[in-house]
């Protein structure tokens, strides 16, 4: 572990953040602290309204209450800081944390990509082989998944983390992002970062290609099955159960195999500052009014918990 601590004289960065207009910085810490506040209520409801229902304690709503656990502290990990920088105008970050924010940040991105894939799986089970679902999809078996995603992730996470903490960082330490992330950790570091850039395209690009590939894979079965149901209110209904997964799907995956599968350039930072925007702010506020606003479980729990609370 000693080995680990021994950088180079560098001993904090400046994260340059989104803009250099106060007005702006203004503007965007009070969207940005709206936004967070949301995310934290939501997928703080969803994680409560499961948890009290006794008719949402099944597996489908199990892996949802790791997600959404998962997207607190997945937005957690960047967002805070970055509205500590836009309010202090303080942009500096020391070495250390800021290797632990990366590491966070990829170790809870690729355990959302699993429990995507988890939750694929789990609609595949109940739509394509509805006999043997109780039995497959058991405790046991809902436990191991979660527990195999969240392990893996941290593996994932952590084989980067000890790579890019190897590496000499010299000046200027300047980063152009709002948090820290590989590539523009990459950026800092004064020798020859080709092996780090060639394995953050083979295993993220293969643990996301992997997952969005067995994800297609159950959304084609699923097509297939409800293709071959008689009546079109069955196919609606059955349809119906997937879309809040599959629109959480389109938004994470897009984003992520459009910031991680591309060359790194100054040109390709930029541009992926906008999608992490997209996957560390907006996306974990949007998950829960997704799977909310889309499911009738939920909005007949809610609507049950606001009677209960009506009458006290």
């Amino acid at each position: 572990m000693g080995q680990l601590l021994n950088w180079s004289h560098v001993d904090e960065v400046v994260l340059l953040g989104l803009t250099e207009r106060p007005l702006l910085q203004n503007i965007i810490f009070i969207m940005f602290l709206v936004i967070y506040i949301l995310n934290l209520l939501g997928n703080s409801f969803i994680v409560v309204i499961v948890l009290l229902n006794h008719n949402l304690h099944m597996p489908m709503y199990f892996f949802l209450v790791n997600l959404s656990f998962l997207d607190i502290c997945f937005s957690s990990v960047t967002v805070p800081r970055m509205l500590q920088s836009l309010l202090t105008h303080d942009r500096r970050i020391s070495l250390k944390a800021c290797l632990m924010q990366m590491h966070f940040f990829h170790f809870l991105g690729s355990t959302e990509v699993l429990l995507l894939t988890a939750m694929s799986y789990d609609r595949y089970m109940a739509i394509c082989r509805p006999l043997h679902y109780v039995a497959s999809m058991n405790v046991t078996v809902c436990l191991s998944m979660a527990l195999g995603s969240w392990s893996t992730g941290f593996v994932h996470s952590l084989i980067h983390t000890l790579f890019t903490s190897q590496l000499p960082f010299c000046g200027p330490h300047r980063v152009a992002h709002f948090f820290c992330d590989i590539k523009p950790l990459l950026g800092l570091a004064c020798t020859d970062t080709t092996f780090n850039v060639r394995l953050l395209s083979l295993l993220t690009g293969s643990l996301v290609m992997a997952s969005f590939l067995l994800t297609l894979l159950s959304y084609m079965l699923i097509g297939l099955t409800l293709l071959q149901v008689p009546s079109s209110a069955g196919r609606m209904r059955g349809f119906s159960t997937c879309t809040s997964h599959l629109m959480v799907v389109i938004l994470l995956y897009g984003t992520a195999l459009f910031t991680y599968l591309r060359p790194v350039t100054e040109e390709s930072l930029r541009v992926d500052q906008i999608a992490a925007i997209s996957f560390t702010v907006f996306t974990p506020m949007l998950n829960p009014l997704i799977y909310t606003l889309r499911n009738k479980d939920v909005k007949k729990a809610t609507r049950g918990l606001l009677r209960l609370l009506m009458k006290l």
